[in-house]
């Protein structure tokens, strides 16, 4: 068994995602995955934890399922059949991530790792953690969180904080 299966942060990550309905499924999985030692499913994702190089990865993936409308994410498979995500789908599973993470008290660090994200993890750190939320309007508009503004007019917590953690 990996040890970075055993990692405080990966254990609050795994519960966390289970709780909310993200199933954690352990399989092996070949080399040909996109990130390494995950794959997606239908509302799960499987884990190979000897083969996950950055454990912080599951926030990102269950953000993709977590944004996703409830229909597409049924049939959600490691081939699918049209462009998904979207590009806005994409902003904010990265978006949803960081309002796991700040849920959870993980650093930005462990899921906007270096070697992730197109060489763009310290901008997304530093626009994150300067309230400069990118794709909080389609986190909004699918009913998974709040801005300033609206929270404020309805008497809500506003972004980082979700109204719920799964789009219907």
């Amino acid at each position: 068994m990996s040890t970075r299966k055993n990692s405080l942060e990966t254990t609050k990550i795994v519960q966390f995602l289970e709780k909310i309905g993200i199933q954690i499924i352990e399989k092996k999985l070949g080399s040909t995955t996109f990130l390494p030692g995950l794959a997606l499913g239908s509302n799960c994702i499987y884990v190979d934890f000897n083969e996950l190089k950055y454990p912080g990865d599951l926030l990102h993936e269950a953000g993709h399922l977590a944004v996703t409308d409830g229909e597409t994410r049924k049939n959600i498979n490691n081939d699918p059949k049209e462009e998904w995500p979207t590009q806005g789908e994409e902003i904010a599973a990265i978006l949803w991530s960081y309002a796991a993470l700040t849920y959870l008290n993980i650093e930005p660090s462990f899921v906007f790792h270096p070697n992730g994200y197109k060489g763009n993890s310290e901008w997304f750190i530093s626009n994150f953690t300067n309230a400069n939320y990118i794709g909080l309007p389609f986190l909004e508009w699918a009913g998974l969180a709040l801005g300033d503004k609206r929270a404020l007019l309805e008497n809500k917590d506003a972004f980082p904080i979700m109204q719920k953690w799964i789009r219907d």
